[in-house]
C-alpha cells in the first residue's frame, strides 16, 4: 500500500490512498470518512467484492481502474445527487485522451457507452440526516485493458478501451488524468451552476432527440429523449406529452 506515489501532476485540494486489494473501494471510503480532512481518491489493485448499481455485481479484472471519490461537502441530498453529471462529464473528457471523442457517450443516469457498448459506470452512494449530507462517496468503474468475462444477458455489453483500439494506460496514470478532469468541473460548478454541468454533459448524451425506453420499477415507457432537466431527471417526450422521470433503467 502507498498514499502518495508519484504517478504525474496531481490537482491540488484532493488526497489520494492506493491499495493493493480490498473488498471495494467503495466500502473502503465508508470505513475512513470519519478520518478524512480533504476529498480523497481511493484506488485499489484488486476488489473482492466489487458492486455496482442496486447491488450488481461489477467485474473489474486487473488493469482495470476501481476508485471512489470520498469527500464531505456542505451540500443537499439533492446536489449530491447531481454530482453523478460531474462523475461523467470528467469521465468522458479523461477517455477521449485515450480513445476517439466520436466513439463516446453518456448514457442516462451514470455510464459511458464506447461504441454503444459500456466502458465505464458510476456510483453515488450519500449520508446525511440534516439540511446537507454528512459524506458522499462517487464510486467509478473504468474497463481501461479487459472486457469482463461472462457477461452475456447485459443490454449493453462490456467493452474496454484497448478492444475498442484505444492507448493502453495503467489505472494509476488514468486516475491522475480523471481526478485532474473531475477538479474541472467542481469548478465549473462553484462558478458558473449546475447548468454549465448539464450543458456539458447534453453535448456529449447518448441517443438526445432519438426515441428511447425507461423502465421505472412500476412501468416502461416510451419516448423522445429531449433533455435532462434542472435537478437531472430524463425527459422524454411521449404520445401523452412530456414526462419527467427521476430513476429508471434507460434502453435503446
Amino acid at each position: 500500500m502507498s498514499t502518495d506515489p508519484d504517478f504525474g501532476a496531481w490537482p491540488e485540494g484532493y488526497d489520494r490512498v492506493f491499495l493493493d486489494e480490498t473488498d471495494s473501494t467503495m466500502a473502503e471510503a465508508a470505513r475512513r470518512v470519519g478520518l478524512i480532512e480533504r476529498p480523497t481518491w481511493i484506488l485499489a489493485g484488486h476488489q473482492t467484492d466489487a458492486r455496482g448499481r442496486r447491488g450488481k455485481k461489477w467485474q473489474v479484472p486487473p488493469g482495470n481502474l476501481n476508485a471512489t471519490l470520498i469527500c464531505k461537502p456542505e451540500i443537499s441530498a439533492a446536489d449530491a445527487a447531481r454530482h453523478s453529471f460531474l462523475a461523467a462529464n470528467a469521465l468522458n473528457a479523461a477517455l477521449a485522451l485515450y480513445v476517439s471523442q466520436a466513439k463516446l457517450g453518456l448514457k442516462w443516469p451514470n455510464d459511458v457507452l464506447l461504441r454503444r457498448k459500456k466502458v465505464a459506470g458510476i456510483l453515488l452512494e450519500s449520508s446525511g440526516r440534516g439540511p446537507f449530507v454528512d459524506w458522499l462517496s462517487i464510486g467509478i468503474g473504468v474497463n481501461l485493458k479487459h472486457v469482463p468475462d461472462g457477461v452475456t444477458d447485459a443490454a449493453f455489453p462490456p467493452t474496454s478501451v484497448v478492444a475498442e483500439g484505444g492507448k493502453e494506460v495503467s489505472p494509476e496514470d488514468f486516475l491522475t488524468t480523471l481526478a485532474g478532469c473531475y477538479a474541472t468541473q467542481e469548478a465549473k460548478l462553484a462558478e458558473l451552476g449546475f447548468a454549465r454541468i448539464r450543458e456539458d454533459w447534453l453535448r456529449h448524451a447518448a441517443r438526445l432527440g432519438e426515441e428511447i425506453t425507461a423502465k421505472t420499477g412500476r412501468e416502461t415507457i416510451t419516448g423522445t429523449f429531449d433533455t435532462i432537466d434542472a435537478d437531472g431527471n430524463l425527459v422524454l417526450i411521449t404520445g401523452a406529452g412530456p414526462r419527467v422521470i427521476p430513476a429508471a433503467e434507460v434502453f435503446f
